[in-house]
């Protein structure tokens, strides 16, 4: 039996009891058996144990004695110890105190040691730049660029020692010059080395260079040769395409650019210690040297092309491809120290687009250009009113797709950087498109007038014409929402995700380092900062605010036009109503009827008529409201009904139809009332009988009669006798008006 797992310190006792069933290699022993067996072995292993102990606690007491004398033994032993050590540090201290005036004086002696050496050293350089300097020129003679080479960096060293010396400026001068005679006779060589391509003589000639401080120099050397190159590459593109378009003259320089960039690195990181910062500044130097220069030619082929924007975006399409592939080869783990070199990548790319940045800074201008000429393209106007409607309503898919190229091109042109410049001219694409529609609804609301008045009151195709207008402009809202979250999206991927704060909580270097790309001023930048700063901050970020409140105040002056039409039929019903003969007659048909029932009397044709004309409502709302329309309760939402709260918006928009309608109708009823003059009993009989059955039409569309109709109602019926006590609790207009058509005095 393995005891050893007993002494782990994760020690679980059902883990080793089941690891012992199932290591019994005997299968005719029942697990009772095996049981007892086991606890028989424990027992014996643990009375082993308990013997172990006991023998090993009797040595331990018997050795306690010696053990205690020994400890004895060494208390007296440090206490013995600590003595001397006091008396060491005695002494020590003794001999601080008895030579610290000598250590002083050894330090004095060292230090003039020190600058003795130091002036001596002075000397021997000041004599050895006289020594070179005397046979300088014989050196020169000798035309030996290796001795002369050497004798400079002699004379360089030497100069480092006389700083301090009055004549240090006229020495550094004199140094300068003699450089520049041996690089005048080295130009000629070297050149020849670079044209060559010539690995040893280059190495040679970078030594030299290095060793009297003149590599700048070098660098020259080799950026002249070689630009020479490309410039005149540049030239043979032009010449032998010249039938073809910058188009095709971008590719082949970029792709010629490319291969020279592999080739000189690989060349000059076995001449140079940092091939990747000398082959950036060659090809940042030749393209902005190019004749004729990139500008020019793009200021020509967009004349010729007319596009601009699209023009700009397939040759940046061509330039942002070779800019990657710069990256990627400047990224590649083979070449050394390519980490570092995050600075002069971006003076070659900033050289790259800078062609780009002169037509972004007027990218606002731009975009508002194409989107007017877009937005013109969008037909809305018809002679007919149902061809209108068809028309705005297939406008909003054009409207933003338009929208969602313009979104397009900012992020091919600009990588997202534009969008500053980009939400300024949508919004003025949308304020425009808003002023359009409305124009075209003014134009519908005379055509709907006319129509009204030649044809029949009841036509209410007018109506079904506006229920589509304000569909319309639901669709406007959902999609302004729906773009302005796409907006938001691609900001944040493009540009959004280059943010990182300090510790300051100030944005920083990436988003800028690519925003200076293509924006040039700094306003510009800080601009899109701002505009990316809030979006990180916002809960529920928005960007068209601008443009969906317009869109808003659109789709509220629909539902007013929309509820116009329907409520100029209900007002023709009540037009001239206090002036119906009625009100003054003091009989019907010759009858006296003062003492006839209410019930008796029919409500007059003009209260039937609106009657039926609001149980027919429902059927002509139902097309829009019944079946599930999101686009007609976002314009509900945010397009309030006359006579309606903010607060109901939430109802069905059939119920909030009738409801505004109903107290359209009730508020010009009460007020058409309020203006009859004279009211006899007959004609006050039938008023009520007029405004019972407007309360049964009500009653089954299932709305309430309004609080200012049921006050004239009571005022209606009260009869003199306890007129002012009604009165007394109605509002005074009320009151006072209906006790003047009644004739009811004091």
């Amino acid at each position: 039996m393995d005891y050893s797992k007993f002494l782990d310190d994760n020690f679980d006792v059902k883990v080793w009891v089941n690891g012992a069933f199932q290591s019994n290699k005997e299968p005719n022993v029942s697990k009772d058996q095996y049981a007892t067996t086991l606890v028989m072995k424990l027992q014996m292993f643990i009375q082993e144990v308990n013997n172990v102990i006991e023998e090993a606690s009797q040595q331990a007491i018997q050795n306690l004695p010696r053990v205690m004398r020994e400890i004895d033994a060494v208390k007296q032993e440090a206490a013995l110890l600590q003595e001397q050590m006091r008396m060491v540090k005695q002494d020590i201290e003794k001999v601080e105190k008895d030579t610290s005036q000598s250590m002083q004086m050894l330090l004095k002696l060292d230090a003039i040691k020190s600058r003795m050496t130091e002036a001596a050293e002075a000397l021997r350089e000041a004599d050895n730049w006289t020594t070179l300097s005397a046979d300088v020129e014989d050196v020169f003679q000798s035309q030996d660029i290796q001795a002369i080479t050497t004798k400079l960096a002699g004379m360089q060293q030497s100069l480092q020692m006389l700083v301090d010396t009055p004549d240090y400026m006229e020495r550094c001068q004199h140094l300068e010059k003699l450089k520049n005679r041996l690089e005048a006779m080295l130009s000629p060589q070297v050149v020849a080395a670079f044209n060559a391509q010539s690995v040893e003589t280059a190495q040679m000639y970078r030594r030299m260079f290095e060793s009297i401080d003149r590599l700048p120099q070098l660098y020259k050397y080799y950026h002249k040769c070689n630009k020479n190159v490309l410039l005149q590459s540049w030239k043979d593109i032009i010449n032998s395409n010249a039938d073809q378009t910058l188009v095709e003259w971008l590719n082949a320089l970029y792709d010629h650019l490319l291969s020279a960039w592999h080739s000189q690195v690989k060349w000059c990181s076995q001449v140079f210690s940092d091939p990747v910062l000398v082959v950036c500044h060659l090809v940042s130097e030749s393209l902005t040297s190019l004749e004729p220069s990139i500008a020019s030619c793009m200021t020509t082929f967009i004349s010729q092309r007319g596009e601009t924007l699209k023009s700009l975006i397939e040759l940046k399409q061509i330039s942002e491809r070779f800019c990657k592939s710069i990256e990627a080869a400047v990224i590649e783990p083979q070449i050394k120290g390519s980490v570092e070199h995050c600075a002069v990548v971006e003076m070659l790319l900033l050289t790259v687009y800078a062609p780009y940045r002169s037509y972004l800074a007027k990218y606002k201008t731009l975009e508002e250009v194409v989107l007017s000429m877009e937005l013109n393209n969008i037909k809305l106007d018809h002679e007919e009113v149902f061809e209108t409607v068809q028309l705005l309503s297939q406008s909003v898919s054009k409207l933003f797709n338009v929208a969602n190229q313009a979104n397009e091109r900012c992020l091919k042109l600009s990588n997202g950087c534009s969008y500053v410049f980009l939400l300024e001219a949508l919004k003025l694409y949308f304020c425009s498109y808003c002023r359009e529609y409305r124009r075209v609804l003014v134009n519908i609301r005379e055509k709907c007038k006319l129509s009204v008045q030649d044809g029949d009151l009841e036509d209410w195709s007018n109506f079904q014409h506006s229920l589509r207008i304000i569909q319309t402009c639901g669709d406007l809202i959902m999609h302004i929402d729906e773009f302005d979250s796409s907006i938001i999206m691609n900001i944040m991927k493009s540009v959004g995700h280059l943010t990182t704060l300090s510790p300051s909580g100030d944005t920083k270097l990436l988003l800028r380092a690519k925003a200076s790309l293509f924006l040039d001023q700094r306003s510009d930048i800080e601009a899109l900062e701002a505009l990316v700063t809030k979006l990180h901050e916002g809960d529920t970020p928005t960007v068209l605010t601008e443009c969906k409140e317009e869109m808003c105040r659109l789709s509220e002056e629909v539902h007013k036009f929309a509820f116009d039409i329907v409520f100029a039929q209900l007002k023709g019903h009540l037009t001239n109503l206090s002036n119906m003969e009625i009100w003054t007659s003091k009989s019907a048909g010759g009858a006296l009827t003062s003492d006839l029932p209410t019930f008796s009397l029919s409500p007059q044709e003009y209260i039937t008529k609106i009657g039926q004309y609001m149980m027919t409502l429902p059927q002509h709302l139902d097309p829009f409201m019944l079946q599930d329309n999101p686009a007609v309760i976002v314009a509900l939402k945010h397009g309030k009904l006359p006579y309606t709260d903010e607060a109901e918006i939430h109802e069905h928009p059939a119920d909030l139809w009738l409801k505004s309608i109903a107290h359209g109708t009730m508020h010009l009823y009460c007020e058409e009332i309020l203006k009859i003059l004279e009211l006899t009993a007959h004609g006050n009989k039938q008023l009520l009988t007029d405004i019972d059955y407007l309360c049964n039409v009500l009653d089954d569309l299932g709305l309430s009669e309004s609080e200012s109709l049921k006050n004239i109602g009571q005022l209606l019926k009260a009869s003199p006798e306890d007129y002012h006590d009604v009165a007394e609790h109605m509002p005074q207009r009320f009151a006072n008006a209906v006790r003047s058509m009644r004739k009811i005095y004091a």
